[in-house]
């Protein structure tokens, strides 16, 4: 465990359920990885576990075409947890949606190729930006787990330039 950010550890049941739901809510887009769209829930879920004490309050499959929790639009990524990782939010996304605040979640996993997420696996709530920051930020092909080249640019902000995620917490928006 990384003791800079909190952190939420992904239970069987949370990822039974992630699982389960992939088939309804599996987003056609380019895919950087195999295991995207069970990333993606899995990051939702933990952000409420730490936003509301319980997992189940996420809104996967209740929040198509919408941010993830009103106020928040959460960024989650499978990858071997460094202090050089970054918040990165597709320029495409960017462009269609101005969440207030974009949330990075790293879930620690062995390989950065990794195509499966274990139980017990530790996801990092690494902190959050606003829009406009993400609008500012640089933009480059971070490629995928699959290719050098991801056909699409992120704009980027390393994770220890992101605000505290506990900062949410003192904020009535949610």
């Amino acid at each position: 465990m990384i003791k800079d950010y909190p952190y939420v550890f992904i239970t069987q049941e949370m990822l039974t359920e992630a699982q389960r739901l992939i088939p309804e809510t599996k987003v056609n887009r380019t895919v950087a990885s195999h295991i995207d769209t069970l990333t993606g829930h899995l990051g939702e879920f933990v952000f409420a576990a730490y936003l509301f004490g319980d997992w189940q309050k996420h809104r996967v499959g209740k929040n198509k075409g919408k941010t993830d929790f009103d106020q928040f639009e959460i960024k989650a990524s499978a990858f071997p947890f460094n202090h050089k990782l970054h918040l990165l939010v597709r320029e495409d996304y960017a462009k269609k949606r101005k969440p207030p605040y974009y949330v990075q979640i790293i879930i620690d996993v062995k390989d950065r190729k990794a195509n499966a997420i274990p139980a017990n696996a530790c996801a990092y709530l690494c902190g959050y930006a606003t829009s406009a920051e993400v609008d500012k930020a640089a933009l480059k092909d971070f490629g995928s787990k699959l290719s050098a080249q991801g056909n699409y640019h992120c704009h980027f902000i390393p994770i220890s330039k992101l605000h505290p995620v506990a900062d949410l917490l003192k904020n009535p928006l949610h």
